[in-house]
């Protein structure tokens, strides 16, 4: 009579044969082959080197963006007035500012400049593409283009004050009568807007001028041996390659139209009779002038939320096209 012993060794069953070795599949064989995971001296050294370079900005970052941002908010429900201890009250401050009526005044200029002002990037890519081509005086015009965007917002303010003005400005001279652009409350926001798209359209010129210096060639070329020209090839070839440098002209000239500020108070300072102020010069008004921090906080809470609604959602629009 034969008799059949199964051996077991520790780590589980042994391999068929008695060998006495474990199987292939048991856990301590597996626990045998595999490599240890701790990262090695030089891969330390390499992290702690990466995390010494990033603390500075994010120590910067945030001081001076994270924290004010959660002092505004917190800010917001205090009534106070700069100089006396804060009150706690709540949501006044937002009660308040719903009900205002300069509120909604504010709120829809804010919305015209955004509307008027996503004109800005198909105008700089209009000129970005006349400029980037290889003729005699080129950079002689590319310059002329670049000059409005190291002009500062006063100045050009005071450069259209006088163009709008009705007495001796050159818009009179070219209608053959004045027309008080900046003193009639149908036409301030429109005059303003006018003014800033000047430097704001050269900032996105720069932008797209960029990003044509990056194109890629071999596509270029296979789209023309392919016979695409004109708006075929601006469409279906250049556009895609340039989505990276639209997103950013559109996100900084949305955040330029909802912090419109030095233009209104160097034009109208917000009238006539409020009819061209904004959200930020609004807060401008109430801190500065009537010395309402808490109610200026709230504004600039709701200015906020509408700012990080439009990146967020450029943002996720962006980061879907790119999958």
């Amino acid at each position: 009579m034969s008799h059949s012993v199964t051996r077991h060794t520790v780590g589980g069953s042994v391999a068929p044969g008695g060998s006495g070795l474990p199987a292939p599949g048991s856990a301590s064989s597996a626990h045998a082959r595999a490599p240890g995971r701790r990262p090695s001296p030089t891969a330390r050294r390499q992290r702690r080197a990466a995390f010494l370079f990033l603390a500075p900005a994010c120590v910067m970052v945030a001081i001076y963006v994270i924290w004010p941002i959660l002092s505004t908010i917190r800010l917001s429900f205090f009534n106070w007035d700069g100089m006396t201890e804060p009150t706690f009250v709540g949501l006044a401050n937002y009660v308040e500012l719903f009900n205002a009526p300069t509120f909604y005044t504010a709120l829809k200029n804010n919305l015209i400049w955004l509307l008027l002002f996503l004109l800005a990037p198909p105008m700089g890519l209009a000129v970005a593409l006349y400029l980037n081509q290889a003729v005699a005086g080129i950079r002689i015009v590319k310059s002329l283009f670049f000059a409005p965007f190291v002009l500062s917002g006063v100045v050009v303010g005071l450069i259209f004050s006088w163009f709008y003005d009705p007495t001796f400005g050159l818009l009179a001279m070219i209608l053959g009568h004045g027309v008080p652009v900046l003193g009639d409350p149908r036409y301030a926001t429109f005059g303003i807007v006018f003014a800033a798209l000047w430097p704001q359209t050269a900032y996105c010129m720069i932008l797209y001028l960029t990003g044509l210096t990056s194109l890629n060639a071999e596509q270029i070329e296979a789209a023309r041996m392919e016979g695409a020209r004109g708006w075929s090839m601006l469409w279906h070839v250049i556009l895609p390659q340039l989505r990276p440098t639209t997103f950013m002209a559109i996100v900084v000239t949305i955040i330029g139209a909802l912090r419109s500020f030095d233009l209104i108070s160097v034009m109208t300072g917000g009238g006539p009779f409020e009819s061209s102020t904004v959200l930020a010069y609004y807060m401008y008004d109430q801190a500065i002038k009537y010395f309402r921090i808490g109610y200026s906080a709230a504004v600039a809470v709701v200015l906020f939320g509408i700012m990080l609604v439009y990146i967020v959602y450029h943002l996720r629009r962006m980061l879907r096209a790119e999958q």
